[in-house]
């Protein structure tokens, strides 16, 4: 006599495929619309805007907070980023001339951007997307700043008043960059609980903290 129960040692994504069919199928949706709002945000920085106020270190802690995978949460942020650099170099600007280290630099920056909006991951909540933006932005101006200062850049010279110069200089690109991580993750966390609302298709499947690698 054949039982009908279910085996508690079958995993769940395999047997009649009923779970992981309706899995896979509300992934292609949410990674277009992922995708897509990624590459909106690198987008605004192609487009005239103030100096420093773009979605790319919000574009980082979104990326960071909803791919369902941690190499996607690097990945799809950090190759907009790179598009939008190779876009810029080619349009506007000469990056030789902000020092490689500087570019490299900022590159792990918003990897560790990335890393910030991991913390996020189901746990998403106005307070806590601020607190990140916020954070964030602290991190890059300490960081950035110390490389520049290091670099040479600006002539500042060696010394503590030197780097204090640095920074006070430094302020009015910093004030652009948090309200920009504010703003921008406001739009993009915001509009994407919207949208899920509309479609729950794109809303992060059950199982994703345990299948994540």
């Amino acid at each position: 006599m054949t039982s009908n129960s279910t085996n508690p040692y079958q995993s769940p994504s395999s047997g009649d495929g009923l779970i992981s069919g309706s899995t896979s199928s509300s992934l292609a949706p949410r990674a277009i619309t992922l995708v897509t709002m990624i590459v909106a945000a690198a987008a605004t920085r192609v487009v005239p805007h103030p100096w420093n106020f773009t979605a790319v270190g919000a574009m980082c802690l979104f990326g960071g907070a909803h791919f369902r995978r941690r190499w996607q949460a690097f990945l799809v942020p950090l190759a907009a980023l790179v598009i939008s650099d190779i876009v810029l170099a080619a349009t506007r600007y000469d990056f030789s001339l902000f020092g490689y280290t500087s570019i490299w630099v900022g590159y792990g920056l918003f990897a560790l951007t990335a890393l910030i909006g991991m913390l996020l991951r189901g746990r998403v909540t106005v307070g806590r997307v601020a607190a990140a933006a916020v954070g964030a932005s602290v991190m890059f101006f300490l960081v950035s700043n110390l490389v520049a200062w290091v670099e040479g850049h600006g002539g500042y010279p060696y010394t503590p008043a030197g780097l204090v110069a640095c920074y006070v200089a430094a302020i009015p690109f910093a004030q652009n960059m948090f309200l920009a991580n504010l703003f921008y993750s406001a739009v993009l966390f915001g509009g994407y609980e919207l949208l899920s609302l509309q479609w729950p298709a794109l809303r992060q499947p059950a199982l994703a903290k345990v299948t994540a690698r």
